[in-house]
């Protein structure tokens, strides 16, 4: 049964001072500061892939690298750095929805009001994407469309599994918020879009910044990216998307550095 919950892209009336003009610009600048750059970069280390020798199944993308080879402190360091600074938008976002007196981040559904409904609903949705995501990857490298994704290449080090939770965590957190949560609200107040075409413009930047994996990826990514602004409008919360997305990502990273070398299935550089 469809979930009660108030619809996430709604507000109230806007005041002088949070015009749609004011709103959109705000929209465009935390885009410029988090997904919107990395689609941007996205594109470019395709173009570089597509445009080097080789196919693309010969090349590596690699996620979750050492920053401080044979220097393990000071690599943790730059690791912890990372995921900090990550998640800074994700915070001017909270700040925003503040200022507009939505509550924060309760406007999106991203609070600890229903976390039994949050973890349940997401170990069902990852469970349902992770897999067939598995397979459409292998099989967008065995047809040569997609680079061989590395998940993770950190040291073995007691700070390692640790540090891939947490670029899981933050991973899910940045993505679902701002491109599924705030993007749709601010074009719902701001733009003339219908409700389907805001869930396009998701779904697309969604996947274009997953691009650097090739063509499997960014298709991949924004047929998830479909099913998640569905599931968010029915259940008014991105609390669910953030806990799949991150138990998708913690069992690829975690999985990878448990299975590399020792499987024949897994595509390895």
């Amino acid at each position: 049964m469809k979930s009660q919950a108030r619809d996430p892209e709604s507000s109230p009336p806007l005041g002088e001072d949070l015009s749609p003009r004011t709103l959109r610009s705000e929209m465009y600048l935390v885009l410029a500061l988090s997904l919107g750059a990395s689609a941007v970069s996205a594109v470019i280390s395709f173009v570089g892939s597509l445009t080097a020798p080789g196919s693309l199944a010969d090349q590596a993308a690699r996620m979750n690298t050492s920053r401080a080879p044979d220097r393990p402190w000071l690599d943790l360091a730059w690791q912890l750095f990372g995921v900090a600074t990550a998640l800074v938008p994700v915070v001017l976002v909270a700040h925003l929805l503040t200022r507009e007196g939505a509550g924060g981040l309760r406007a999106i559904g991203f609070d600890r009001a229903r976390p039994a409904f949050d973890l349940t609903r997401g170990a069902l949705l990852a469970a349902a994407i992770g897999g067939s995501g598995l397979a459409l990857y292998l099989g967008a490298v065995q047809a040569g469309f997609n680079l061989t994704v590395v998940p993770e290449s950190l040291p073995h080090v007691w700070w390692r599994i640790p540090v891939l939770v947490a670029s899981a965590l933050q991973n899910a957190i940045v993505e679902e918020v701002i491109v599924v949560g705030y993007l749709l609200r601010r074009l719902g107040q701001t733009t003339r879009f219908s409700p389907w075409a805001a869930l396009a413009v998701s779904a697309v930047l969604r996947g274009s910044y997953h691009l650097y994996q090739g063509v499997g990826g960014m298709v991949g990514n924004m047929a998830m990216g479909v099913i998640f602004v569905w599931l968010y409008r029915r259940w008014g919360r991105v609390g669910p998307l953030v806990a799949a997305h991150a138990l998708i990502d913690i069992v690829a990273f975690t999985g990878y550095a448990a299975l590399e070398g020792r499987v024949d299935w897994l595509p390895t550089p």
